[in-house]
């Protein structure tokens, strides 16, 4: 059962709302759904009816990258296409799970463009957009668009202040990015107050300023008892400065074995699995006992050949141990 004792997250949207609930795990899935190994490129066939199968099947949201460049010493690109164009799919095309960006890289971008295509997003899709956003780990992006990768730190926050500000009513705001005066104001607004922005990493922030300024915080996978501790320091830091509990979350590779019954066994940033004690998910102290609020599933499959279950209610009670 889910512990009415913990205090509720902030309320900001209805896709933060449904997707980030204290003391349950959701879980999320990233687009496209599908395995591309051979290939940085994927194909995106059949892509958008995955994600309206990711929505019947119980999934709380769906998550797009923002990757502008193929860097061939990373070798992904993604869903490869801009992820606010790709956003009108499913903005028409489904009406609950909530639609993800993780995550914008903010120094790449101009903030006017961000603010506005992310509040049309929100807009259109009634509330639906969760915004990641970091400061970008690529060196080999920023030449190509004549921006300074060692001063990523400092445009990362002045961007983050920008959207803020133009996302709220009777902006007046100024720094690097443009000066905006009471004379005019930027449309829309988001479909409520704010649109809920997540940081990714560190974003070459302190942890002070990330508690304090984040609608909640994106890390890499940890083993249990390392990622235990650092969500402890978090809750601790939140409380310390003062401020409402805030949702973690976390991507995860999910290699699914051909043998249905195949027991989970670690790989880089995830694990493989067969697809039943996936589905016991609940039961898995490796997520449970470090209350996650979200994990972000990069599933390594071939969809047409692996049996889908509906999880019912892709949101489970997390253990009461930390």
């Amino acid at each position: 059962m889910r512990d009415d004792t913990l205090t509720p997250f902030e309320q900001i949207n209805r896709g933060y709302n449904t997707t980030f609930q204290n003391g349950r795990l959701s879980v999320g899935l990233v687009v496209p759904i599908a395995q591309y190994a051979s290939s940085p490129v994927p194909d995106m066939a059949d892509h958008l009816t995955r994600v309206q199968q990711a929505e019947k099947l119980g999934f709380k949201a769906v998550w797009l990258r923002d990757v502008p460049f193929i860097v061939s010493s990373f070798g992904d690109a993604g869903q490869f296409v801009d992820p606010f164009a790709y956003l009108g799919y499913p903005v028409a095309t489904t009406t609950d799970i909530a639609l993800g960006v993780a995550s914008i890289v903010l120094p790449l971008r101009h903030l006017a463009y961000v603010a506005q295509a992310a509040a049309t997003a929100d807009v259109l899709s009634s509330g639906r957009l969760i915004l990641g956003v970091a400061s970008g780990d690529c060196p080999e992006e920023y030449p190509a668009i004549n921006r300074d990768f060692d001063a990523r730190g400092d445009a990362f926050r002045e961007s983050f202040d920008y959207i803020r500000a133009m996302n709220a009513p009777a902006t007046q705001s100024a720094n690097r990015f443009g000066k905006v005066g009471p004379s005019i104001e930027m449309l829309p607004k988001p479909a409520r107050v704010k649109l809920p922005m997540l940081i990714t990493g560190s974003s070459r922030q302190s942890p002070d300023w990330i508690a304090q300024h984040g609608d909640g915080w994106m890390i890499y996978p940890r083993p249990g008892v390392a990622q235990d501790r650092v969500l402890q320091e978090w809750r601790s830091q939140l409380a310390a400065l003062g401020q409402v509990p805030k949702p973690v979350l976390q991507p995860l590779y999910i290699d699914l074995a051909e043998d249905p019954d195949a027991t989970p066994s670690s790989i880089h940033l995830g694990f493989r699995s067969g697809h039943r004690p996936l589905c016991n998910i609940s039961d898995s102290s490796s997520i449970s006992v470090c209350t996650m609020s979200h994990s972000i599933c990069d599933l390594v499959l071939h969809l047409s050949s692996k049996p889908w279950r509906t999880w019912p209610n892709m949101s489970y009670p997390l253990s009461n141990k930390v």
